[in-house]
């Protein structure tokens, strides 16, 4: 394997549950299999969420593809990527396909992310979701008091009247809060709030009030682990495939949550290109998948390097052709 590091700057830092993130920096995994087929993956840690940069280059340089599941996150995710997309390279099809989806996807929907500005802003910013054709929006919640939180989801839905309106609340939220705030949200048909609690409260979900207000589940799936996530109140379940250790496992636990009634969410870590390709992979995969949080390319100052899965029109558009995403190459991140 060869192990290319890359750094990739955002435009303007993004907030975010593990903090404020301004550079993501990371590492590309080269491969080639006997067969000549060539594989290339991406492992971009993020602290908070998986091992830290300096132990994922360690994890790396050590690596073998037969120890693939004693990798940390991030550094599985960069092998079992390169792995995957060799192997679908050799059979002939984009890594959706590869990944066990039978029919052609073109594109899957995408969410808008508003932020968490004031009522005004928000109207502003929602109203641009709707022209550009976005049919979800998220906006982030808990940073101030709940009633100006609510000013702010009025203002989108009075702005947007059929559009979905998520909210993430990054566990900022006490028992108490949550109750009023899903008391309150369900007047203005919020679809869900991502981890309205603490990821270690995970029990509290079942004593908040049944509204009409979904539970997505984001932090707490990566304390508590997938078997007592799937036994929880929650309606939704977002996976982040460089945090859970790759697309394969990110799509195993999307059946798994479907099983179980939970509808999942594919969302990245703000990754590079040749990992949010593979999040779209994934997305495509997963039959009649909602909007997924995967719209996070134009936060990174990439410059001339492709964009292997634009967004328009609120939708992502499905690489098409052989493997996850020939389109973008390890020297693009140079």
């Amino acid at each position: 394997m060869n192990i290319q590091s890359f750094a990739l700057d955002l435009h303007e830092p993004l907030a975010t549950a593990a903090g404020d993130i301004a550079r993501r920096e990371g590492f590309l995994v080269t491969l080639d299999e006997d067969d000549g087929c060539r594989g290339v993956g991406e492992a971009c840690p993020l602290p908070g969420w998986t091992e830290s940069y300096d132990e994922c280059r360690d994890a790396l340089a050590d690596a073998v593809p037969a120890d693939l599941d004693t990798l940390p996150p991030a550094a599985r995710h960069g092998v079992a990527l390169a792995l995957l997309d060799a192997d679908a390279r050799e059979d002939g099809v984009p890594l959706y396909r590869h990944l066990g989806r039978d029919e052609r996807v073109e594109t899957v929907p995408v969410n808008a992310t508003v932020g968490d500005a004031p009522p005004e802003p928000t109207r502003e910013r929602v109203a641009d979701a709707v022209r550009e054709g976005y049919t979800c929006v998220k906006l982030k919640a808990a940073n101030r008091p709940l009633a100006a939180d609510v000013e702010r989801v009025a203002a989108a839905r009075e702005v947007a009247p059929d559009i979905e309106i998520r909210l993430d609340a990054n566990g900022g939220w006490t028992r108490d809060t949550a109750t009023r705030a899903f008391e309150t949200l369900a007047t203005f048909d919020v679809s869900y709030v991502e981890q309205p609690l603490p990821a270690s409260d995970l029990g509290g979900f079942a004593a908040l009030p049944n509204t009409g207000v979904g539970i997505a589940l984001d932090e707490g799936l990566y304390e508590h682990g997938i078997d007592a996530v799937l036994d929880s109140e929650i309606t939704h379940l977002v996976l982040k495939p460089m945090a859970l250790g790759g697309p394969d496992i990110a799509l195993e636990l999307a059946g798994l949550a479907r099983g179980a009634g939970i509808e999942p969410v594919v969302t990245t870590t703000i990754d590079g290109p040749i990992a949010r390709a593979a999040a779209v992979h994934v997305a495509a995969a997963i039959p009649a998948v909602s909007a997924c949080g995967l719209a996070t390319g134009s936060l990174l100052a990439t410059g001339e390097m492709p964009d292997p899965a634009p967004v328009t029109g609120g939708v992502a558009a499905v690489p098409q052709k052989d493997g996850n995403t020939p389109a973008v190459l390890p020297a693009d991140y140079a």
